[in-house]
Parts: structure tokens; sequence; C-alpha cells
């Protein structure tokens, strides 16, 4: 299969179309988690409801992720990745004309059909079309923009919830992925495995499918019902039981859409280790970040899009360079430390209580974002060069597609199971909170239900003067609670991470398979 230079001109069309196409489906993630709290009151959803709208993308990307790289492989990694980029953009309209709750749960399982076929085909592309040698920095060159227009996403997000325009979050994919199409219909070329005759798994597709979707609805539903109510932990079991299928499944097939044999290399192995927890956490942790500063801290949403500045300028400034480092030094110093860096971050932001608001930013969440995205921009290049480069060209479209799944199921698994904790732990401090306040039996109770708004809760209308300020300030500091502890626990992730690189990740496998 040829290959061509990174800055022939072919090489650049490459590198444009696939950064438009990836930036428009990280944006939409960014962008969406800072209008929350202006989407909740226009379509007056719930803190459940809130993490359906995420999980819903979320699940179908993370369920379809593997044969989406598989089929880029088989049947042209452009035709499918422009397919993936079309049904995404339909999607994105739809959910922008949404009115309610539940056709925008819908219309967000189109976008994640759409993202499951154009999110692996962006880097498998790349790996498969520009040479070895500098493949490592035309990967670090895809996250450095793609991370930097990603970034830009919450003080896009910000600025269109604060003017009452959150639906444009969703309207601004189609112009950038009409103009992703139309260079890939007439500047790229095709690229597919001629070879490859086999057929396509969809029993393992509807059996991870499923069992993502039972484990998701399990975890869900834990704050409102608890976890002995069999919806809880029959669901929960039943998603585990069609994971274990598909385990089989994949063992058994002739063309498994994740071919376990790709698992026998340490370094693939231990780079998507990494990934699951290193993106549980941080997914948990920036989704909590904004709903505190909104919410509690008394941000607005575009200041709130603002506090992620300094992660962008680092992703600018380092992560390109932190791309050719690794070619050249091996990605293997890099995920050890920048997961820990990160997860650092996190844990420093874990710490910060009720502020004074915008005017605290430099002396509270500065820091933390600040060692937050020096990690971040440490990882995020030498992380994808290592599992790309960890496989043959030949499995680049399951590898990438495999690796982003990782990154979705635990975007999928952190939603469900922090926001399942976080309620319990608003709950749990709210009860201390309001031990001393003088009200009757069904305020109280009340109150207490309120726990699954998280941020967004209100004092019974019954509850007026003295002590409706003194349960908002209990919400309030509830909250926090809550949110330090999925901080922590985000940080340990991190930590744990960078754990998986020190124990599997080998730079000798990546010389290997990386020599022209």
């Amino acid at each position: 299969m040829a290959t061509v230079a990174l800055r022939s001109p072919a090489g650049k069309w490459i590198m444009v179309s696939t950064i438009l196409a990836s930036a428009m489906a990280f944006i939409d993630a960014t962008a969406l988690n800072v209008v929350l709290p202006s989407l909740q009151k226009s379509l007056n959803a719930s803190g459940a409801d809130l993490f359906w709208i995420l999980n819903a993308y979320l699940l179908m990307l993370a369920s379809l992720i593997l044969i989406g790289g598989a089929m880029g492989d088989k049947l042209g990694r452009k035709k499918i990745f422009m397919l993936g980029i079309l049904i995404f953009i339909c999607g994105s309209a739809a959910c922008g004309l949404a009115g309610s709750v539940l056709l925008l749960v819908v219309f967000r399982i189109l976008q994640g059909i759409g993202g499951a076929l154009m999110i692996p085909g962006s880097l498998s592309l790349i790996s498969s079309s520009i040479n070895a040698k500098e493949r490592g920095k035309a990967i670090g060159t895809w996250s450095a923009f793609t991370t930097v227009v990603t970034m830009g996403g919450p003080i896009l997000g910000g600025a269109l919830a604060d003017a009452g325009l959150w639906r444009y979050i969703f309207f601004i994919n189609v112009p950038i992925g009409i103009a992703a199409l139309l260079m890939l219909t007439w500047k790229v070329k095709e690229i597919k495995d001629e070879d490859n005759t086999k057929g396509l798994d969809f029993p393992g597709a509807i059996t991870i499918a499923l069992g993502l979707a039972f484990i998701t609805f399990g975890f869900l539903r834990i704050p409102t019902i608890g976890l002995y109510n069999i919806q809880a932990y029959g669901s929960l079991a039943a998603g585990v039981l069609f994971l274990i299928v598909f385990i089989i499944i994949e063992i058994k097939s002739d063309n498994p859409m994740m071919p376990l044999k790709l698992f026998a290399s340490s370094t693939f192995s231990g780079a998507n280790l990494l990934t699951f927890f290193l993106y549980a956490g941080l997914g948990a942790g920036m989704l909590f970040l904004s709903l505190n500063l909104v919410q509690v801290q008394g941000y607005s949403q575009l200041q709130s899009g603002l506090t992620f500045l300094p992660f962008t300028v680092l992703m600018i400034t380092i992560a390109r360079y932190a791309g050719s480092l690794a070619d050249k030094l091996g990605p293997r110093l890099f995920l050890i430390g920048g997961p820990a860096i990160a997860g650092a971050g996190l844990l420093i932001l874990s710490f910060i209580k009720q502020t004074n608001g915008p005017s605290d930013y430099w002396i509270t969440f500065f820091p933390g974002i600040l060692v937050l995205g020096l990690g971040m921009s440490f990882t995020v290049a030498p992380l994808t060069a290592a599992v790309m480069g960890a496989v043959s060209d030949h499995f680049s479209g399951t590898a990438s597609g495999i690796n982003n799944a990782m990154t979705r199921i635990s975007g999928v698994f952190a939603n469900a199971i922090f926001g399942a904790l976080a309620v319990l732990f608003f709950s749990g401090a709210l009860q201390q909170e309001i031990k001393t306040i003088s009200i009757n039996a069904k305020d109280k109770q009340e109150i207490i239900q309120q726990a699954s708004n998280l941020g967004n809760a209100k004092p019974p209308t019954s509850i007026t003067g003295t002590n409706k300020q003194v349960i908002e300030k209990a919400y309030h500091t509830s909250f926090i609670t809550a949110y330090a502890n999925i901080m922590r626990i985000s940080a340990a992730l991190g930590f744990f991470g960078a754990l998986m690189a020190l124990i599997f990740i080998r730079n000798s496998t990546l010389i290997k398979n990386n020599k022209p």
C-alpha cells in the first residue's frame, strides 16, 4: 500500500479533512458539557435526563465503533468515513431541532451511529496513508489541532448558551461536516485492504451494544431505585452476561470485530488499559468541573468555557512536539509521566471549596487546570502513536476503532457510574446538612428528592425566607462534597493509567512495527 509524505499536497489534504471531521465530533462533546445547565432549564430535564443525553451518544458510539473501523478496512476507509460524517451531521441537525428530552436522546443515538463510522476513519486514514517515519508527527499534528479545536468547544458553547442559543452547538456541525465531505470527495484517494474478503462481525456488534446498554441502564437507575431493585441488579447482570458472550464470539469468530490476537502485544493492551482509566477520569472530572463552575461557583457559561484556555494553550505548544519526540525516544516515558501529571491536576481541583466566582479563578481553578493540561499534552499524541504503532497497517482501522471504543466505553461507564455516585454523595452530604434545620418531614423528603438534580437542585416552593437560603446553601455545600469525591476518584484513575503504562508499554515493540 503506497504511502505519502506528510508535507505533500495529498498528505496535507488528508490531514485537513480528518482534523475537520474529528474536531466536529469532539467539539460537540466538550461544548455540550458547558451548555448542559441551559439545556436542563430549556427542556426541564432532570439530572438523570442529562446523563441519558450524554450516554445515548456515547453508548451507540462505543457499541458500534469497532465495526465502524472494521468496515473501513474492508469496504474503503474514505467511503465509510464519509458515510459516518453524513449521518453525524444529519443527527446533529435533528438534535438542534429537538423539542423534548426524548427526541434529543433519540437523535443523539443517530449522532452516535454516525460517529462510530466516522471517528475510526480519521486515524485509520492517517495511519495507512502517511509514511511510517512521519506517522507519529502526523498523529501529533492531528491530536494537537483536534484538541485545540475541541477545547475551543467550551468557549463556543458558553457564548452560545449565555445568548440562549445552545441549539447551535449542534447546528454548527453541519457546515464543518459539509466542508470535510467536499475535501474528501475531490482531494483524498480511497484506501482499503483488497485482500480482506471476510464478512463483518454483526453478532459481536449486537452483543457488545446490548451489554453496554444494560450496564449503563443499571447504573443510571441505581440513584432512583437503589442497587437491590431487580431493574438495577438485573440490568447489570444481563450486561455482564452479554459482554462475556461477546468475548466468546470474538474468540470463535473467523473475522472478529475485536481480534483478540492484537492484545498479545503488551504495548497495545497497556495503551488501551491506560486509555480506559485515564479517559474515564478525565471525562467525569471535566463534566463535574463544568457543572460546578456554572451551578455552584457563579460562573457564566462563557466564563466556564474560558477557564479551559490554559489547557488549549498547552495543547497548541506541546502536543505536536510530544508526538515528534515519541517517534524518536519512544512513547513509554510520556505515557507514564503524562497520566500521572493529569491525575495530579484532577487531585488539585478536588480541594476547591466555595469560591467568590471568576475573580478567584487564578488562585483556585487555574493551577489544577494548568497541571491537567500539561499532563494531557504529554499524553495524547504518544498514546495514539503507541496504539497505531503496535499493530500492522492491515489492522489500522480496527486498532483505531478499539482504542476509540475504549475512550467512549470509559465515557459511558464514567457517566453512568459517576452519575450514580454523585447523587449518592450529594444525598448523604445533604442529609447531614439539613439535620439541624427546623422543617417538617414532608418538606425534608422533598428537599432530599431534589438530590437527583445535583447542582440544579431547588428548594420546595413551600419553604421561604431564611430557611430557603439555608437550603440553597446546603445544596451548594453538598454538591461541592460530591464534586470533591468524584474528582479524587478521577485522579486515582489517572494514576492507575500511568501504572498501566509502567507495567505494559515497551518501546521495542513500536520500533519493530514502525520500521519502514
